[in-house]
């Protein structure tokens, strides 16, 4: 099948992006996924909107205590460090692994929040990080942290008409230690579970991640914790287990 007709609109300023999406207008930037699911015609909007041409989405910012990426940054940026990455190269090990390189080259790592796909990388590796979400809507700016940004399968707290604008990220010690670890039937395929860990001695943090689940990914502020509410049968939760154990393996 191939997509329906729609019109096209490529806005100057997320201003502009935001009253087009008034209009009915569906947000488009590395359509990764949207593409698939124009062409499946799973979505039918009557009027899409280029993000990829906003410069402010497309900005970055090293700041002092964190990192700010636009939402339209893509994986293969990231990836290669075209980026600022405020996890010591973490960030860059979980782009060079998502799916392909075409794919990489394309794909953004707003839309990958907020399409919300359980088994994508960086809903679980920023919520691992503590991120914090930039959204930009017709009643002005919020901040939403990325743990509750996610709320399910395909499913955010981004409101009708509202933009994902960046993504700021809190920089660690250098005493901080990562781990991560999924589970692929092959290269390049959604995982099957997905194990993250976080130790920051000198801030006295650890934190611990569990995605691909049936929902958002799961945060636990403890590098141990009892996984046994996680996945629909025993297979999975010991897919989840040890996903988790040798993400803190790898710290």
């Amino acid at each position: 099948m191939k997509a329906p007709a729609f019109d096209y609109a490529r806005p100057k300023d997320v201003a502009e992006a935001i009253k087009l999406l008034e209009q009915g207008g569906k947000a488009a930037a590395g359509t990764q996924s949207l593409g698939p699911m124009l062409n499946l015609r799973v979505v039918q909007p009557t009027l899409l909107v280029d993000l990829r041409h906003i410069e402010e989405l497309r900005a970055t910012k090293d700041g002092k205590d964190s990192v700010t990426l636009g939402a339209c940054v893509t994986h293969a940026q990231i990836e290669d460090g075209k980026a600022p990455d405020p996890a010591g190269g973490f960030m860059r090990e979980v782009a060079s692994n998502i799916a392909y390189r075409a794919v990489r080259n394309r794909g953004t790592v707003g839309g990958s929040l907020v399409h919300a796909d359980p088994a994508a990388d960086w809903p679980s590796a920023l919520t691992l990080l503590g991120a914090t979400a930039l959204i930009a809507g017709p009643a002005g700016r919020r901040e939403v942290p990325v743990e509750k940004f996610l709320v399910g399968i395909y499913e955010t707290t981004l409101k009708e008409n509202e933009l994902l604008v960046a993504v700021r990220i809190p920089k660690r010690s250098r005493a901080a230690r990562f781990g991560y670890w999924k589970f692929c039937r092959k290269v390049g395929e959604f995982p099957q579970a997905i194990g993250g860990a976080l130790s920051d001695p000198e801030r006295k943090e650890k934190r611990a991640v569990v995605g691909a689940t049936e929902g958002a990914p799961r945060l636990f502020m403890d590098l141990d914790p009892d996984l046994g509410g996680l996945g629909k049968d025993a297979y999975a939760r010991r897919l989840f287990s040890v996903a988790l154990k040798r993400a803190v393996a790898k710290l």
